[in-house]
């Protein structure tokens, strides 16, 4: 075929994909390698431009949420990774950027979200930051499906029991089972979490591990010998009015 024709049957089809939805893609790349290559060749095409513009809230593509994400596909990626409406304690809403968790000003009770999918092999990335005040609990990790979302009173709801592993952030205390696995990181004078500081959540299903980085540092492994079970990105808060985004990465990157 000459490369002019294959060039404009590419372009033909990308105009068409640019109308799908996201299921519909996943059909269509399943046709054939041609069509395979359309939708995977360039990440910033039309296709998921279209796709963006469609499926996200103008706050998440106009403002810096999702700065770190190179390309419209990874932007799509990450909202289908982000926290789930109908996976969070009542006393928490999902706003309409889809990313950020606002808990209301509830007293005596601690609130959390688990995020849309989760995770039982691989390896994947996500970043975490609050945008408000932590309170005497906030905590940063994962949880099974069966993990609960809220509980009574001020408590480090994530790693209460067996089904979920967190890092209070306002302590540095590693949470696991109802118990304090030891403080973290590992170093003298830890410091002090930021509000707005976004921390990168590394979770490796494959060593059936869970480690942070804070900016470009690696703060270590943080839980190790998890369970082979499907695990989810969650948070739990305490403070009335405060906000928690989460944005999907991807796969991390070594080194």
């Amino acid at each position: 075929m000459p490369t002019c024709v294959f060039l404009a049957i590419s372009r033909v089809l990308e105009l068409v994909f640019s109308y799908l939805e996201l299921s519909e893609l996943r059909s269509c790349a399943l046709v054939c390698k041609h069509w395979y290559r359309c939708l995977h060749g360039d990440e910033n095409s039309e296709v998921w431009r279209s796709l963006c513009a469609r499926s996200l809230a103008e706050e998440a593509l106009r403002t810096d949420i999702l700065c770190n994400l190179p390309s419209y596909k990874a932007k799509i990626r990450a909202f289908q990774h982000a926290f789930s409406t109908n996976d969070c304690s009542r006393n928490v809403y999902i706003k309409k950027n889809g990313f950020t968790l606002h808990r209301n000003p509830i007293a005596q009770s601690t609130d959390g979200a688990r995020t849309k999918i989760g995770f039982s092999e691989g390896r994947h990335a996500w970043e975490v930051w609050w945008e408000g005040p932590l309170g005497t609990v906030a905590v940063i990790g994962i949880a099974t499906k069966r993990a609960p979302m809220q509980c009574q009173g001020y408590v480090a709801l994530l790693g209460s029991d067996d089904q979920s592993w967190g890092w209070n952030l306002v302590d540095n205390n590693l949470l696991h089972n109802g118990e304090v696995n030891g403080s973290f990181p590992q170093c003298n004078n830890a410091p002090k979490y930021q509000i707005g500081e976004r921390i990168r959540v590394i979770l490796d299903m494959e060593d059936k591990t869970l480690a942070f980085e804070r900016g470009y540092e690696f703060l270590g492994v943080a839980f190790r010998g998890l369970p082979k079970v499907c695990l989810y990105p969650a948070v739990s808060a305490v403070y009335g009015n405060t906000e928690v985004t989460l944005v999907y990465l991807g796969k991390p990157l070594d080194g």
